[in-house]
């Protein structure tokens, strides 16, 4: 059967339920290392930036995979069911080591492996999920986005479920990276969508940095890059705080975990919301909502603790609601021959940021408390909505009809 050159072929909804499922299980093993970061606190007599480094150094790990793809274009040029299964084997392995390094400086290694590895999952999925859609595609990618949000939430659950062992947290977040490999490498193909594949050219990410939409795309996504994952990263910390004397560690980490997988829903929410009523709308109210929570949560934290949860999810719902739809933007304004590098090149630079936000918040509250430590993070939307604006001027002049004096 030949392959529907229409955005209708039915196969579009197993292979987003598919990729969905991937991206869900590889990128739980994200913050694994965070989830478990009192066990390994007490384990190697850690202070709370050193915690927070297990993290960052993901991120880091990340940057460079993610500059390595772009400036090798490896999105563009390798087979994308290859790239995403080797790169999630690659990931479960090196979080998995995390159970059996000896010290704090492998175990940075390690997480430094991890985040690399990942890298080769993240953005080839999004574009693979472009492959089978055109019309619904802002609502694919926010499904993608949202099973990733999920993912990254799931240690919290696992630790909920399996108490303080770090071996359930850790070990169960690499036998999902497994599975996710075998599930795209030996099912996955893509939809007739694809785009262009070309040879390794030096000259595209210049082309890309020369792009003035693709540039403002990627100055809104730098924006919410800047609050997302300091959000994601510290909260759990914000809301122990807030929990003392109120309620147990189990209904924190599950806390925890809703307000990190709130965004999951948030994500499909943006999708079907950007689809209908346009992206650059949602983005700006996403951000616009979640940069008002930045100043509100802290202000919370002497309130009834299920007042304190409820914030945090309504702030995880918003923080990434918007994630998705910078990437379908750059889908839809990025030259169509370097499509993956854009992709691999905005994530680059977005995960970069977070190192300077996910380090800053100990040193904030340590300086003015938990009550003002995340307000900080509320300048990353207010430079996303600008930028946004601006893109969305730069379209309606090239847009209009051009007249003769």
């Amino acid at each position: 059967m030949r392959p529907s050159t229409t955005d209708d072929d039915p196969r579009r909804w197993r292979m987003l339920a598919l990729l969905s499922g991937a991206m869900l299980l590889s990128l739980s093993a994200w913050i694994t290392a965070t989830a478990v970061g009192p066990e390994l606190q007490l384990r190697w007599g850690l202070s709370d930036g050193q915690v927070g480094l297990l993290t960052t150094v993901v991120q880091l790990g990340f940057v460079v995979g993610t500059a390595a793809g772009a400036v090798l274009n490896l999105a563009d040029v390798l087979p994308s069911r290859i790239y995403f299964a080797v790169s999630a084997l690659l990931g479960a392995a090196a979080n998995a080591a995390l159970l059996i390094v000896p010290g704090y400086r492998t175990a940075l290694l390690a997480r430094f492996l991890t985040g690399a590895f990942l890298a080769g999952a993240y953005p080839p999925g999004m574009k693979m999920v472009a492959t089978w859609f055109r019309s619904a595609r802002g609502f694919a990618i926010g499904t993608l986005v949202g099973a990733l949000t999920v993912g990254k939430a799931l240690p919290y659950l696992l630790k909920a479920i399996g108490g303080t062992s770090s071996a359930v947290v850790i070990g169960g977040a690499s036998i999902g990276g497994i599975l996710a490999a075998l599930m795209v490498g030996t099912t996955y193909h893509d939809g007739p969508f694809s785009f262009p594949s070309r040879p390794f050219e030096w000259s595209r990410v210049g082309r890309i940095l020369g792009d003035r939409r693709t540039m403002l795309v990627t100055g809104g996504y730098l924006g919410h890059m800047w609050e997302l994952y300091a959000m994601w990263t510290w909260v759990p910390a914000f809301l122990a705080v807030a929990a003392a004397g109120k309620v147990g560690s189990t209904t924190v980490d599950l806390v925890a975990f809703g307000a990190i997988a709130s965004g999951g829903l948030g994500c499909v929410w943006g999708g079907a919301a950007a689809d209908r009523f346009g992206r650059h709308g949602v983005v700006n109210l996403a951000m616009g909502v979640s940069g008002v929570c930045c100043l509100l949560v802290g202000l919370s934290l002497g309130a009834p603790f299920w007042v304190v949860a409820l914030l945090t999810w309504v702030w995880g719902f918003f923080v990434v609601a918007d994630s998705a739809q910078f990437s379908a933007l750059v889908t839809e304004v990025a030259p169509p021959d370097s499509v993956g590098t854009a992709l691999m090149l905005q994530t680059s630079l977005g995960f970069l940021l977070t190192m300077v936000t996910i380090q800053a918040v100990p040193a904030l509250v340590a300086a003015v408390e938990w009550r003002w430590a995340f307000a900080f993070l509320a300048l990353g939307p207010a430079v996303g909505i600008g930028s946004i604006r601006r893109l969305v001027v730069l379209q309606r002049l090239h847009s209009a009809p051009h007249r003769s004096s």
